[in-house]
């Protein structure tokens, strides 16, 4: 095993630290469903144990990075505990700025008691109303300006409890109808990607995770923007950040053999290497990161490293703050 295998953010199996079984020491882990106890009395101090087991396994010199999905709305990993919540497009439309930073305060607070450093969030994309589009009100807007607005108050209102953001997913899929977990959406119109990309312009800067999309444009094909460095670091608006691709399991960037996603991703300029679904995806890629020439992932790791020393330590978990939090937090949701 090298070194580069800390380029991974991994998913993993296992509710208990016990069960978890990896072949390797990554840098990050992402939670989904699978690894949360849905019970809500036991679940979240379930969870909390996980992750600082974890932490004490693979973080000893580091702190891991450690994140999940929780946006609100259909895309809500804490769903089980917490109930419904709404969408990014509910909160703009109904409560703009304010309410928007308002979750992401509320998020940001109950992550940080969970352990987690890292939320996979905002969505800002632009959102168009088609019924196949595969992000529908995930996003807040179909006007540049208004997506940018309300994802930033939002990741404001998120990093000001601590929680890392991540803007997503570059250079933005509105338009598209194509699920890129399923296959590789395309957008044929540079006039199209570039409406896309001006909502992340405001913004993105050197220290801001940016989650890049398996999307083919004219500038990428024909690969993906994800594993393309002219759409990547070498971007044509200058946006900086800490780049990481999304997962490179998902069927966007399936017709791509582990070595070539995993050389072109670090190629184009990737900090992480997002891998999540199964212990075939996350072996593979370990191993073809572990095979790659130093030259290729040493300014990666250390990019991820100087990062993971700026992470900042969970808060304690306790019942009662927890019960106290969840309150407000679905009051919040009833008035939305």
């Amino acid at each position: 095993m090298t070194r580069a295998q800390q380029l991974l953010w991994t998913g993993f199996r296992g509710l208990d630290p016990a069960e978890v079984d990896l072949p390797f020491s990554p840098g990050g882990i992402i939670l989904f469903a699978r690894n949360l106890d849905p019970d809500p009395e036991r679940g979240p101090a379930r969870c909390r144990a996980l992750i600082d087991g974890l932490q004490a396994r693979f973080g000893a010199e580091l702190p891991l990075a450690v994140a999940l999905d929780q946006e609100g709305g259909p895309v809500s990993r804490l769903r089980p505990w917490t109930g419904p919540t709404p969408p990014l497009r509910q909160l703009w439309t109904g409560g703009g700025a304010k309410a928007c930073s308002a979750w992401g305060v509320l998020w940001g607070e109950g992550l940080r008691m969970l352990g987690f450093n890292v939320d996979f969030a905002p969505v800002l994309d632009l959102w168009d109303g088609h019924p196949d589009a595969g992000i529908g009100d995930r996003a807040a807007s179909g006007l540049p300006a208004e997506a940018a607005a309300a994802a930033g108050a939002f990741l404001h209102g998120l990093e000001s409890t601590g929680v890392r953001g991540c803007l997503k997913h570059f250079p933005g899929l509105g338009g598209t109808t194509l699920d890129s977990h399923q296959g590789l959406p395309s957008l044929p119109q540079a006039a199209q990607v570039e409406r896309n990309a001006a909502a992340f312009i405001p913004l993105a800067h050197p220290d801001r995770l940016v989650m890049v999309a398996h999307l083919r444009t004219p500038a990428s094909q024909p690969l993906p923007a994800s594993l393309h460095r002219d759409s990547v670091v070498d971007n044509p608006w200058g946006i900086q950040g800490r780049f990481l691709p999304d997962d490179l399991e998902m069927g966007g960037c399936a017709d791509w053999s582990w070595e070539d996603r995993t050389r072109l991703a670090l190629e184009a300029g990737h900090q992480w290497l997002l891998v999540c679904q199964t212990p075939e995806g996350w072996t593979a890629c370990s191993e073809a990161a572990a095979r790659l020439p130093e030259f290729l992932w040493a300014p990666a790791l250390a990019a991820t490293r100087s990062m993971r020393r700026h992470l900042p330590a969970a808060t304690p978990f306790n019942a009662q703050t927890w019960k106290g939090w969840l309150a407000r937090l679905q009051t919040a949701a009833k008035e939305a």
